[in-house]
């Protein structure tokens, strides 16, 4: 080989690390396999078995990232929760409609590939199929160096899941007598870290290890708390649901409203719960406005769910069975389809 000869290498792609990268992580997608995954580890294509006995499956399919938190495990140097916020954040997504999860896929983008780092992320992302029944059975690590400086990456999933088409969820199912039952946050789950970041660095002029104000730990654990699934909440009485919201990107007010038929109104009580102190701080601190905090941050809501009210104890009950104390959110009333905080 000459000396002017150019390498893979030399581009900025280190293929021995990603070699290395897949073999650390092949016991860790295997781990999250259920009986209807066809293949191995490292096919080009992840096959999976429609499940058997249904009548009219549905697939559902929901693809989203976890925003700029990404960037506050950079800074903390802790990357094994935020894989288990993008699965639970995807599962909820499908949740919304009646759907369980059948098989995920991740992408995870490097502008140089870090083994250690590949590992912790993959961890995350099988420990939250593991927890949601779920199956990891393909995905791509790619490295692009000028496109991401490290140690910036960049973290996508893909959820595809199944319900019988009788059983869809929605607005369709929301009656003029039908109430919302919130279920709590756990902090800010993946949505308004970019507010939030600016706040906490500009404002409060804190660092990852510093301690965040009014409780919950060193920033680092405030900002990276989980984004909670509501699967085990709510999979034993979806058959007493209507319609739920996941409350991310645009808070309650352009969430719930994806929930209501044209016309119905959602009248939230805001004094029904107490928002957790982070959004106080954070509010505070920045000098953001009410209706700026409900647009850009869950407030402690990560899901509404809309029922019967003969069916609220039991909805209650399934999310206290699973760790979840939720609460009477609100009710409907004839309108346009908006919602109203009061």
């Amino acid at each position: 080989m000459s000396d002017d000869a150019l390498r893979y290498g030399s581009a900025g792609v280190d293929l021995d690390a990603s070699n290395a990268a897949k073999s650390q992580i092949k016991k860790l997608v295997e781990s999250t396999f259920t009986p209807g995954v066809l293949g191995g580890f490292g096919g080009f294509g992840g096959m999976f078995r429609v499940p058997a006995n249904l009548e009219k499956p549905i697939l559902v399919s929901s693809a989203d990232g976890v925003g700029t938190k990404i960037k506050v495990a950079i800074e903390a140097n802790r990357h094994d929760t935020i894989g288990r916020d993008l699965v639970n954040h995807c599962v909820n997504d499908i949740l919304v409609q009646g759907a369980l999860p059948l098989f995920f896929l991740d992408y995870l983008a490097f502008g140089k590939l870090d083994p250690v780092v590949v590992e912790a992320l993959v961890a995350g992302i099988s420990a939250g199929c593991r927890e949601n029944g779920c199956a990891l059975i393909g995905g791509e690590t790619a490295e692009m160096p000028g496109l991401y400086v490290p140690p910036d990456y960049d973290l996508a999933g893909f959820i595809v899941g199944y319900v019988e088409e009788n059983r869809i969820l929605g607005p369709h199912r929301v009656r003029p007598d039908d109430v919302l039952v919130g279920l709590p946050s756990s902090a800010l789950h993946t949505n308004g870290y970019s507010l939030a970041r600016k706040i906490v660095k500009d404002r409060l002029k804190l660092g990852p290890d510093d301690a965040f104000p009014g409780g919950g730990g060193a920033v680092r654990d405030v900002l990276l708390a989980e984004h909670r699934s509501y699967l085990a909440a709510l999979k034993p009485v979806l058959d007493r649901v209507h319609a739920m919201a996941h409350i991310t990107g645009g808070g309650l007010p352009e969430n719930v409203d994806r929930a209501l038929p044209e016309t119905l109104d959602a009248e939230i009580d805001r004094s029904s719960w107490k928002v957790p102190d982070v959004f106080r701080v954070l509010q505070k601190a920045g000098s953001v406005e009410s209706a700026e905090m409900y647009r850009t941050f869950n407030m402690g809501v990560g899901m509404v769910v809309i029922c019967a009210p003969a069916d609220v104890k039991a909805v209650l009950s399934a999310a206290s069975a699973a760790g979840v104390a939720g609460w009477k959110l609100g009710s409907l009333k004839p309108g346009s389809g908006v919602v109203i905080l009061s």
